[in-house]
């Protein structure tokens, strides 16, 4: 594994094709904002919905490009994205975000997932990194604070996957038709913790960082297995944190090995540090054994030790770069360097899309490119993508090769 060549066919992904992609072809320049859904082979859908996963992960993407490479396009594509935020999804009258709006702004779902508040605070703390602008930092304080009224459970700790549009109980709790009805999740405790980590970078606030402090404790307690031998994260739970499932996501697993790990950083405590880190090589080394394939491909989902979904998703495989390579900076160990390349070079053999630009959702597990799902929706957007080049650029800073 030649790390100047990855760092240099990493940046040359970002600056020839996502970025290209996602200046030019997201803008919705008939309504205003950002388009809601283009098919795999390009076709935009003009009166598709507007979903707060695409346009707050769009905030947190151009932001951190600002952030990083300076280019003034996406602070005016940041903007954008955040003015889109402020006036469509933003409930003025109970604060917080709706869920999804139509193509002209107007509310479909005024309901509040806690999923959804997660990334909005990272975003807008992204966004005030980026520009020091100090409304977004504001709202993304605000958030934090309604979600910790409403949505934060005293007694069991951890949070209520979704509130009304009045921040009252809700009967439907889901994310999505493929998730569980359950009160509590992996997906959106992991994601808090995304988001809270950014804020706390973002400013300090000791309330912040006691909730981060809980979540970690958390997965600690609740969220991950106890096998060392075969760590992964538990999916779907009950108020009182009863497992309610028994699949695993692969792409979750390497993710949250080093979003925990930035958690622990920004926490600056020594002893959950290295607890985290311990856990970050524990996924990993788990993920490596069960969940990739010979190709360098990470399934999609495994239960009691054996894959069960065999597909192949963009998001889990950009997940598996970052973390391999995060652990093999923990460890040294030249295996996980290894597997982060060969992730790395099954999507530069079958996930980049080199007609229609960016990248496809998914390869099957018999090899076939699924052009059914779209090239974006509510779900597919810059965020794992872009990411990904973003850290593995900075990770491999010391290898050279050009920075776009």
């Amino acid at each position: 594994m030649d790390p100047k060549a990855l760092r240099r066919a990493i940046a040359s992904e970002l600056e020839d094709n996502l970025l290209p992609f996602w200046r030019d072809r997201s803008p919705d320049h008939e309504r205003g904002g950002f388009i809601g859904e283009m098919s795999s082979d390009g076709v935009v859908r003009a009166d598709a919905a507007r979903g707060l996963i695409l346009n707050s992960r769009l905030l947190w993407t151009f932001s951190a490009l600002y952030r990083e490479l300076g280019d003034v396009r996406d602070l005016a594509l940041a903007r954008r994205a955040f003015d889109v935020l402020e006036s469509a999804f933003r409930d003025r009258e109970r604060g917080g975000y709706f869920w999804r709006v139509d193509a002209d702004g107007r509310p479909l779902d005024r309901s509040k997932k806690i999923y959804g508040q997660a990334f909005c605070i990272y975003a807008l703390s992204e966004f005030h990194r980026a520009t020091g602008d100090p409304t977004a930092l504001e709202l993304a304080r605000q958030t934090f604070v309604l979600i910790d009224a409403h949505a934060h459970d005293d007694r069991f700790g951890g949070y209520i996957e979704a509130r009304a549009e009045d921040w009252s109980e809700i009967g439907d709790l889901r994310l999505s038709d493929k998730d569980m009805n359950a009160a509590k999740s992996m997906n959106t405790h992991l994601h808090l913790v995304e988001g809270f980590t950014n804020l706390a970078r973002a400013t300090p606030d000791p309330g912040v960082a006691s909730r981060l402090g809980e979540l970690i404790a958390i997965f600690g307690r609740h969220i991950l297995s106890r096998d060392p031998a075969d760590r992964h994260l538990h999916h779907f739970f009950d108020e009182k944190w009863h497992r309610c499932s028994d699949s695993r996501t692969f792409g979750h697993d390497i993710e949250a090995a080093w979003l925990l790990g930035e958690a622990a950083e920004v926490l600056a405590d020594s002893r959950v540090r290295a607890v985290v880190e311990g856990w970050a090589v524990e996924l990993a080394g788990s993920v490596l054994a069960r969940g990739m394939d010979g190709a360098g491909g990470i399934a999609y989902e495994g239960r009691d030790g054996a894959v069960v979904n065999g597909d192949h998703d963009w998001w889990c495989q950009a997940e598996a770069v970052v973390g391999f390579w995060h652990v093999f900076g923990l460890t040294g160990a030249s295996g996980f360097a290894d597997a982060a390349a060969a992730s790395w070079g099954f999507i530069d053999r079958n996930i980049v899309d080199r007609t229609h630009g960016e990248w496809f959702w998914r390869v099957r597990a018999d090899g076939a490119v699924d052009t059914r799902e779209p090239k974006v929706s509510e779900w597919k957007g810059p965020y794992h993508s872009v990411r990904m080049c973003l850290e593995m650029i900075r990770r491999l800073g010391g290898a050279g090769g050009a920075t776009p």
